[in-house]
């Protein structure tokens, strides 16, 4: 049915009586509005600690089957990164839009509201316009296990709806986990526990289920929209996940052991393998095999938990007007040049996996190739939905991305971490190295070089075997590449050229978080 042809006010009320001019224009509104198509929920899906061990990147052991269809249903970015490899820091830089440098946030005991409190933040800026923002697990820092089914270092400010579950991986079975740090800790150092207890036990299926129950809800309430963040805890250490079935997905003689790590560390700076952890020194292979086994074994158990979140969408009829996003809050490390876990601005700690469905704009099983950063899922997100994003977003739109994977964008993502000065690792003096990720190439620049340099090229070393940086035929790169990364670290600060002060307050932490 056509729309009618715009009358004016004026001319209404010389051809009919002022009520029926007034009825006349009421019902044109209200059939604007029925007609008018309906804003794009949001389901934001967020691991922890999770690398591209997956089926949809490739990996050739990964049982991740609900993943792996989501990557079908819409586009799979091969390439993404975030902006610094630690759990907080990295979620606060990915929700505020801002890079770490703006935030001021470089550990996990901080929020953004002790440093930028005016800044509104991804969530909150769908809750201003009348979305039922909800939160279910980690999505701000939590320290793992010790903050599960607590708010962990969360900001109200972003929520509607807060929701804490706590399982047996937290309540029950912690005495049991296996550590091979000397006096036992969990979350930051190699941990795992094959559990008897079943999937609804766990802190990851009761996540699961209580976001079917938000789920549900918003279906019967279709005149308002949701942005839903659900956020699991595995694969972070302790890796605890059901024995059965998933432990049994990856027998224990099929974990690949990396090996020549001495040789590989021989031209890689000091500063680059400060991420390693001496609790590794004694450990044996049987022993990171056992570790590989519970790291794949919990990335399974989480992806089973996206699968019943994903399907009670398309159970309740929700998913033609739902975004969905998957990510992770960074990459991790198994191995590789002899590290485990986070910190560093290898690949492996750098990249992580993302995949967004957007109904009626992205293509189904699309790959896009170009580097892009956790930044610009802010304003991806508010341009898919219609809502209004803050000034100053540091990120890109990746909406044409989604309509066309081909597009190169900016061409570029930018990773940081800090060294020394008490912060996450190292001691003395503080520094940053920066990583520049490029279609080919990653350069890094540790302490603005005085520290060391390092250059990988992917055509033909896609581990990061061989450093470049030294050698004279690839002076031209390195300049050139030392260019394009300072120039783009000088557009992560703010106006006044240095980090905001983070100033103690409300947001300081209460529970220990490693």
């Amino acid at each position: 049915m056509s729309s009618p042809s715009p009358i004016s006010i004026s001319t209404l009320q010389r051809v009919l009586p002022r009520w029926w001019a007034h009825l006349l224009l009421v019902a044109c509104c209200l059939l604007a509005s029925a007609t008018a198509a309906p804003r794009k929920n949001v389901l934001f899906l967020i691991s922890d600690d999770l690398n591209t061990l997956l089926g949809c990147y490739g990996d050739p052991l990964a049982k991740t089957p609900n993943i792996d269809r989501l990557a079908a249903r819409g586009v799979r970015f091969d390439r993404a990164y975030c902006s610094f490899p630690l759990c907080g820091p990295s979620r606060n830089s990915m929700l505020t839009g801002l890079y770490p440098n703006s935030t001021g946030i470089f550990s996990n005991s901080q929020i953004f509201r002790q440093s930028v409190p005016e800044r509104i933040s991804l969530p909150q800026a769908f809750r201003h316009e009348g979305y039922l923002a909800t939160r279910i697990g980690k999505l701000y820092h939590y320290g793992v296990p010790n903050s599960i089914g607590t708010a962990g270092h969360d900001d109200p400010a972003s929520w509607e709806i807060e929701i804490n579950p706590a399982g047996v991986d937290r309540l029950e079975e912690q005495p049991k986990i296996q550590s091979i740090a000397p006096g036992g800790g969990f979350g930051a150092t190699l941990s795992w526990y094959a559990s008897p207890k079943g999937d609804d036990d766990h802190t990851d299926g009761k996540i699961a289920s209580d976001a079917e129950w938000v789920l549900e809800r918003c279906a019967k309430h279709r005149e308002r929209p949701f942005f839903l963040a659900v956020g699991f805890f595995r694969p972070h250490t302790p890796y605890v996940a059901p024995k059965d079935p998933y432990y049994g997905y990856y027998p224990l003689k099929d974990m690949p052991v990396v090996q020549g790590v001495k040789e590989d560390q021989a031209d890689i700076p000091p500063a680059a393998l400060m991420s390693y952890k001496k609790d590794q020194d004694n450990m044996t292979d049987d022993q990171r095999r056992a570790a590989l086994q519970a790291y794949h074994a919990a990335i399974s158990f989480m992806d089973a938990q996206v699968g019943r979140v994903v399907a009670a969408l398309d159970r309740l009829g929700l998913a033609n007007d739902t975004i969905i996003v998957f990510t992770s809050d960074h990459g991790y490390h198994t191995g590789e040049h002899g590290l485990w876990q986070k910190q560093s601005l290898f690949e492996n700690s750098a990249r992580v996996p993302l995949l967004i469905v957007a109904p009626g704009v992205s293509k189904k099983g699309a790959v896009a190739q170009a580097p892009i950063s956790h930044l610009d899922l802010y304003p991806t997100l508010t341009e898919l939905s219609g809502v209004k994003a803050p000034a100053g977003l540091h990120g890109q739109s990746l909406v044409p991305m989604l309509r066309d994977p081909s597009i190169a964008g900016r061409g570029w993502a930018l990773t940081q971490v800090m060294r020394g000065g008490g912060g996450t690792r190292g001691a003395g003096k503080r520094f940053f190295g920066y990583s520049l990720r490029t279609p080919r190439w990653r350069y890094t620049e540790w302490d603005e070089g005085k520290q060391g340099r390092e250059l990988y090229d992917y055509e033909a070393d896609p581990k990061e075997i061989t450093n470049l940086a030294s050698l004279p035929t690839h002076a031209a790169t390195v300049a050139d590449l030392s260019r394009q990364l300072r120039s783009a670290v000088k557009t992560t600060f703010p106006s006044t050229g240095a980090p905001p002060e983070v100033k103690p307050g409300l947001w300081m932490p209460i529970l220990a978080a490693p």
